[in-house]
């Protein structure tokens, strides 16, 4: 069933239950389809046709979901812009995708307001808030205005349905299309992974709907459940909410757990309503992990995907064990085994296969697969292989019991005097040091060696180390061919919006400390 039908049979069947929690504020699904409905006709009066792409700029807010729902309700294509982005590349992506109307929040609209100018096919701009806006239409008079009538437009399983962007990391983003029937078998393979979602259910997101936090949204619909949703990230009101919430089900990413670990509040707020916790975006280090385990019991699920294709494996609770034997610890630096209808396999340079345990580049088969990248068929067709896998450019390899283990993106390899270092491999082995908190490798330039990896470290709270104990730490696991050649100790890490570590940033923090040394601190 498509997304929109999902929406309104969920409001038949649980009109009464509560859809949507944000600051305060609640939506029944009885209120979400009625606003879904009137921005659906509230568009296409401002001439905005099905098939039509419609950006949505904002953080997490009350009115995120009906957003959400209304484009689907619309037949729109759904774009979603991150709100940390710069107008620079706002602008571009509006381009890129040729839309013809724009959502905003009032906070962001007048960043962007005078380059919107710029964009001849933008025709519509929505913007949220009390306060009065020039040059655009207020969201709520428009929805005011606009007939309350069902549209119940025809869905087609090959419509497009969502463009997600890609960080970019190593160029301009790129636009991730998924027709209707791929986002919708996303959610069901992910319902299939999860324990089964109910209408007692309530999930709490901490993170963006426009990114990994949203995949849920479709899933949590179709069984009536509730979303409460997070603008901004607060360790405290994180815990609170689980607790005042009764959450069941909550969203969260190795850094959250680490900062929930050492918050007070961990241990003396009433968390015995959840019964899973999803993370992503990383492997967590087996130290994060037991002491999460030990707040919130054994009920973690870490999935494994990227935007192109989701999901591709999980690592379920049984394969959480911190305290097992050498095996299942090894299992904790996996990224679990592929999902039920998906599948992994590990490629060379020329697609061939590789043999169990040896590194190549992860390919994956899932549902949840992309159809292309928007206006790019040579860059698509250099992502999904002839026969039909998805080639992720995250290098790992497969175990003899099935289990991925990831190691890097294919661009971060460190190759130093010939040989391939694989900077995962040494976060590992420092995370392990009981002194570190966390870590980020990269390869740094050097004259002799070509490039050379060194380390950010941030301690643990209390903690103290020396640059040459870790570098003789890191000697000892790996031998002296891959060991660490500098270390570099800093307050934190730089990180995205969605919690992951950005290596481009740590690399060249660390190569400018390089050169000059006085200047150390890179966090």
């Amino acid at each position: 069933m498509d997304p929109a039908n999902l929406l309104r049979k969920s409001a038949r069947l649980y009109g009464r239950n509560t859809a949507y929690v944000c600051e305060g504020r609640r939506q029944t699904y009885s209120e979400l389809l009625d606003r879904a409905i009137r921005l659906a006709n509230a568009l296409r009066a401002a001439g905005v046709r099905p098939g039509d792409r419609v950006a949505m700029l904002g953080d997490n807010a009350f009115e995120s979901l009906e957003q959400i729902a209304g484009l689907a309700v619309g037949g729109y294509v759904r774009c979603a812009l991150y709100g940390h982005d710069t107008p620079d590349r706002h602008r571009y992506l509006l381009d890129l995708v040729g839309a013809r109307a724009l959502i905003v929040q009032q906070e962001h609209y007048p960043a962007v307001r005078e380059m919107l100018a710029a964009l001849p096919g933008l025709t519509t701009v929505l913007v949220t808030g009390d306060a009065p806006v020039t040059g655009a239409t207020g969201y709520e008079a428009a929805l005011a205005a606009a007939a309350a009538e069902d549209p119940q437009l025809p869905v087609a399983e090959d419509d497009p349905h969502i463009i997600r962007f890609s960080a970019g990391t190593t160029g301009r983003p790129k636009g991730i299309l998924h027709t209707v029937r791929g986002w919708t078998d996303m959610g069901n393979e992910i319902a299939l992974i999860v324990p089964r979602f109910t209408e007692r259910d309530r999930y709490l997101a901490p993170a963006p709907l426009s990114h990994a936090a949203g995949m849920f949204i479709w899933p949590l619909v179709a069984a009536g459940a509730a979303s409460v949703v997070m603008p901004p990230f607060d360790t405290a009101r994180y815990l609170e909410l689980m607790e005042t919430e009764r959450i069941t089900v909550a969203m969260t990413v190795p850094t959250i757990m680490q900062l929930v670990t050492q918050h007070p509040d961990s241990r003396t707020r009433d968390l015995s309503s959840l019964r899973a916790v999803i993370y992503g975006t990383a492997p967590a280090p087996a130290a994060t992990l037991a002491a999460v385990i030990e707040v919130w019991g054994n009920i973690m699920y870490q999935i494994y995907g990227q935007s192109e294709g989701l999901p591709l494996s999980v690592l379920t609770p049984e394969h959480h064990v911190v305290d097992g034997t050498e095996e299942q610890r090894r299992w904790l630096r996996s990224a679990g085994r592929p999902s039920p209808n998906a599948d992994v396999a590990i490629l060379d340079d020329d697609g061939n296969r590789l043999p169990t345990g040896e590194i190549g580049e992860i390919a994956g088969r899932t549902p949840g697969m992309m159809r292309e990248l928007w206006g790019a068929p040579e860059a698509t067709a250099e992502r999904i292989t002839p026969d039909g896998w998805l080639r992720t450019r995250d290098m790992g390899r497969l175990s003899e019991d099935g289990f991925l283990y990831l190691s890097d993106r294919k661009e971060d390899m460190i190759i130093s005097g010939g040989y391939n270092i694989w900077p995962t491999e040494l976060e590992d082995v420092l995370a392990a040091h009981p002194a570190v908190f966390e870590v980020a490798v990269v390869g740094v330039a050097d004259p002799k060696w070509g490039e050379t990896p060194q380390a950010a470290v941030v301690l643990q709270k209390g903690e103290q180390v020396s640059e040459a104990e870790l570098v003789a730490w890191s000697r000892e696991k790996v031998g002296p061919v891959r060991k660490l050649t500098a270390v570099h100790f800093v307050a934190e890490l730089p990180r995205s919006p969605i919690g992951k570590v950005l290596r481009r940033e740590v690399r060249s923090r660390l190569a400018a400390a390089t050169e000059r040394p006085e200047q150390v601190e890179a966090g």
